[in-house]
């Protein structure tokens, strides 16, 4: 029997086969968890004789016990399914979680810069897809900021991270294997004043793709979507609407390939007939839809740097950060076909 006391929300979720935030809201009772894996969880919970300990981090006095996430983007499911994660971990450790949005370059500038009120109610924090330039992150730990990142990495500070290079590379290959040539992109955000980082890491995975298989490459074919339903939408109808559409169609997120989908029905085209299409995170929602996509585990990216934060606020460590890669692999659905001669 293992050690109670060394046993966490993760491995229940592992040992039960759901996310950690599933367990979290199983186990309290909250909606939202089909009646056999509620049950799933609490067996696995009793079995594994996993009870949280609310005391489990002793800090100093004048603790919070609060931790901030900050986020470019409040509203995407991207970053909702990342904090699902980390207020999973948080819960068991008895944190509460304060989310902060930062949507421009002041913002940006002033939170990282330790000037937003954020940092003195805070233990620490967890910073997503949030650009912090390398003196920036050096200037935060000087002053004793404990902080983790998810999307990108610094010096100082543990983290969680993914190759969006690798992942649009894998998408398009995967395209092109079943004969496409002319693939379209539906990209990021076209104003991007927080210089998002992933939108040019996907890109680059989709140009490297293309130019390894000698493949046409078209600045036409590259619309942004602005990573939500609506700009999916419309990013699709201008590349169909063109002289010369494209066979398939690579979107950077689920949420933009679905409004790909709806524009293709409302077109009267065929998918994957008249168009393949492919996203990425595989979304709630992707299974229903039966979107091909690149699965990330988005609510264990959360939980994983959430993690490190605790484990550091309770260590004091000043070992090397830690770094943690993310796996994602790619699901075959049915919006995907080999290209009719």
């Amino acid at each position: 029997m293992p050690d109670r006391s060394k046993i966490t929300i993760e491995d229940v979720a592992a040992a039960a086969g759901v996310s950690v935030a599933t367990v979290s809201r199983a186990l309290r009772g909250l909606p939202n968890v089909a009646p056999a894996t509620r049950q799933q969880v609490l067996a696995v919970a009793e079995r594994l004789d996993y009870r949280p300990d609310r005391n489990a981090s002793r800090l100093a006095a004048g603790s919070t016990r609060t931790v901030a996430v900050a986020v470019p983007m409040l509203n995407a499911w991207y970053f909702s399914q990342v904090l699902a994660g980390v207020e999973a971990v948080l819960k068991e450790e008895g944190y509460d979680l304060l989310v902060h949005g930062v949507s421009d370059e002041e913002a940006r500038r002033r939170f990282v810069a330790g000037r937003s009120p954020i940092g003195q109610r805070v233990d620490g924090m967890v910073l997503v897809d949030l650009r912090v330039l390398p003196d920036e992150a050096e200037a935060l730990a000087a002053d004793g900021v404990v902080a983790t990142t998810i999307g990108f990495r610094t010096p100082v500070f543990p983290s969680v991270t993914i190759d969006d290079t690798a992942i649009a590379r894998l998408a398009v290959e995967y395209l092109l294997d079943l004969g496409h040539r002319r693939i379209g992109l539906i990209a990021g955000v076209a104003d991007d004043v927080l210089r998002f980082m992933v939108p040019d890491r996907r890109r680059s995975g989709y140009l490297d793709a293309l130019n390894s298989a000698g493949a046409e490459i078209d600045p036409a074919l590259e619309v942004a979507g602005d990573f939500s339903v609506d700009g999916g939408r419309d990013a699709m109808a201008a590349l169909m609407k063109s002289d010369n559409p494209p066979t398939a169609v690579f979107a950077m997120s689920d949420e933009m390939a679905f409004g790909a989908l709806q524009t293709a029905r409302e077109l009267g085209l065929k998918v994957p007939n008249d168009v393949a299409i492919v996203g990425v995170d595989d979304h709630d929602l992707a299974e229903v839809l039966n979107l091909t996509t690149v699965k990330q585990r988005v609510v264990d990216h959360g939980a994983v740097a959430a993690r490190m934060l605790i484990n550091t606020l309770n260590d004091g460590s000043t070992a090397a950060p830690e770094h943690y890669d993310a796996s994602f692999e790619l699901v075959i659905r049915g919006t995907t076909a080999p290209l009719s001669s």
